[in-house]
């Protein structure tokens, strides 16, 4: 090895790049994946080899120093990330696995092999940078809170999309169109918290403090989450049984329920954290 891959987080960057585009050629050659969940994996893999190729550059080329104004921590980015595309290449290797594979689908078996490998892979990583115990925003209880909110919600919206994809076309709810408006809604206000508190001279734009921002989202946060778990579980269920796609329905369905549930606990925590800390 030489260059940038010599030390062993380099080598280990060096496998995610390699078995997570593995996995994405297998699938580009096999033919496009046209499903919400197959988008999703694709996505997953292109994201978690543009990753660790973007640190790496910056790292090499030293541009971290140089961003040191923007990202005063660089140790606590590169961890939050490593974590963050562990947990989404493990979803897409588990999602693959449930919904693609077939005893005769070579090429499929092939494709979860290479992910089972790039999510060893990541989780090894993640683990040796977790030990080195980085401090800042993404190492901290309400970093790995927003950005817990913010993979849920990926997957609920992928859920829920897939669910009317493969359902009646003209099955659309106004009570479920409703929540899954909550939930994107939500994906991308926590999204902007999440960089605000990592890039500090944009809060600088802010009229009022980041902390009272994210205590007033975190109340509308519950009280919409609530209010879309109740309408889905009303919306859904109640006409699940009138589906002539009921398997691909109720999974969908339960999928995004739980998924919804698991973020108002999340948004509640968060809630907590947020008046503990003012």
């Amino acid at each position: 090895m030489c260059g940038p891959f010599k030390s062993c987080p380099g080598i280990l960057r060096l496998l995610e790049i390699i078995f997570s585009a593995l996995s994405l050629l297998i699938v580009i050659f096999r033919g496009r994946m046209v499903s919400p969940w197959g988008v999703w994996c694709e996505f997953v893999w292109v994201f978690c080899i543009i990753v660790p190729l973007v640190l790496t550059v910056v790292e090499v080329k030293m541009w971290h120093i140089l961003l040191a104004v923007f990202l005063p921590n660089w140790a606590d980015l590169t961890c939050g990330l490593t974590v963050l595309c562990a947990a989404m290449i493990t979803s897409a290797t588990l999602i693959f696995a449930a919904v693609f594979i077939c005893l005769s689908c070579i090429s499929s078996i092939l494709c979860f092999i290479f992910s089972v490998v790039a999510a060893v892979v990541f989780l090894v990583d993640a683990v040796m940078q977790k030990m080195k115990c980085p401090s800042g925003y993404l190492s901290s209880p309400r970093g790995v809170l927003r950005t817990a909110e913010a993979f849920t919600a990926c997957i609920i919206l992928t859920a829920a999309t897939d669910h009317f994809v493969n359902g009646e076309w003209f099955f659309r709810p106004f009570g479920m169109m409703c929540s899954i408006i909550v939930f994107a809604v939500c994906l991308l206000v926590t999204v902007v918290i999440i960089v605000l508190n990592l890039l500090k001279l944009l809060q600088c734009l802010l009229s009022f403090g980041l902390n009272m921002m994210e205590l007033v989202f975190n109340i509308a946060a519950v009280l919409l989450y609530l209010l879309a778990v109740i309408l889905w579980l009303v919306f859904g269920y109640k006409r699940s049984g009138y589906n002539p796609y009921i398997k691909c329905s109720y999974t969908d369905l339960n999928t995004v329920s739980i998924g919804a549930i698991v973020n108002l606990v999340f948004y509640i925590v968060d809630l907590v954290l947020s008046f503990k800390s003012r």
